[in-house]
């Protein structure tokens, strides 16, 4: 299993660049193997809840980098571990901008750039940003198509319900062929449909084992329907380190990431940002040199 992290993107707005830059060049000193983000781009003050009933962890006031920004940093500081999104939500972006934007850090990375995907679930903030809350999926299934039509035809064209483009000319195309890994969020039937007929992999959220395998189980049986064959879908997961767990002590983390392992998660992203520099590095340092390690030798 393969052991990434968050960037920073949370702290101090005066602070956030030189954040971002030393954890960067930190993790891969470490050799972690991904550094990703989240996409937020405004926190709307009135919701209609956060997901599976909890209060979203970060308060309106507190700076967020925005996702495709962070990247691109990270992408000129760095030169091994991959680039990732957890997950990049596909209506906050008109989607022939977005591919640009990714054709580019891919470019600028040397083809490190891994692209999670998702719908979102925040109806304020996706209605802001100008997407259609109640035909985001349909149109979050014709961005993906829109993405791989530009990065991978000479001549790109696109007729669809939401975007239709021809006689363009679309370059830099991106270093990996013929495109990114994408990997597909979310736990719904549309969800897995989206991941076996239009992704690479899932990237499944912190979730209870038990959601876990149900979610495994799903996709497996959205994979039969389909006709994918289960070996070419990459299975990776966010793995939320909070102080709850961490409370109960290292091999209760190492015992859950193994679990997870033998599932089949080939990638976990060990969610960890606080506000403080310093205790993100603290908790750099205890992932990459107690518990990869143990995990790795399970």
């Amino acid at each position: 299993m393969e052991i990434g992290c968050h960037l920073p993107t949370t702290q101090a707005a005066e602070a956030m660049g030189e954040a971002l830059v030393t954890f960067a060049r930190e993790a891969e000193r470490q050799h972690i193997a991904s550094l990703c983000v989240s996409d937020h781009v405004v926190i709307p003050r009135v919701s209609t809840g956060y997901g599976r009933g909890r209060s979203f962890p970060h308060p309106p006031e507190r700076p967020y980098l925005e996702a495709v920004t962070a990247l691109a940093a990270a992408a000129v500081c760095t030169t091994r571990a991959r680039l990732g999104s957890s997950v990049f939500i596909l209506g906050h972006r008109q989607p022939v901008l977005m591919a640009k934007m990714l054709a580019s850090i891919d470019a600028l990375s040397k083809g490190r750039l891994i692209c999670g995907f998702g719908v979102g679930w925040w109806k304020e903030e996706l209605e802001i940003l100008g997407a259609p809350f109640h035909a985001r999926g349909r149109q979050a299934d014709e961005a993906l198509r829109v993405f791989k039509e530009l990065w991978t035809s000479d001549a790109p064209k696109f007729e669809g319900e939401f975007f239709r483009f021809r006689d363009v000319g679309f370059a830099p195309k991106p270093v990996q062929k013929p495109h990114p890994p994408i990997w597909v969020g979310g736990a719904s039937p549309a969800a897995f449909r989206r991941v076996v007929t239009l992704g690479d992999g899932w990237h499944a959220s912190p979730r209870s084992m038990a959601e876990f395998r149900d979610g495994l189980a799903l996709l497996r049986t959205a994979a039969d329907v389909h006709g994918r064959p289960w070996e070419t879908i990459e299975i990776s997961m966010r793995f939320g380190l909070s102080d709850e767990l961490l409370a109960q002590g290292q091999q209760a983390v190492i015992d859950q990431l193994c679990e997870y392992k033998r599932l089949g998660v080939r990638h976990a992203l060990v969610e960890f940002r606080r506000p403080e520099l310093a205790r993100m590095l603290e908790l750099l340092g205890l992932v990459a040199e107690n518990i990869r390690p143990a995990v790795a030798a399970a």
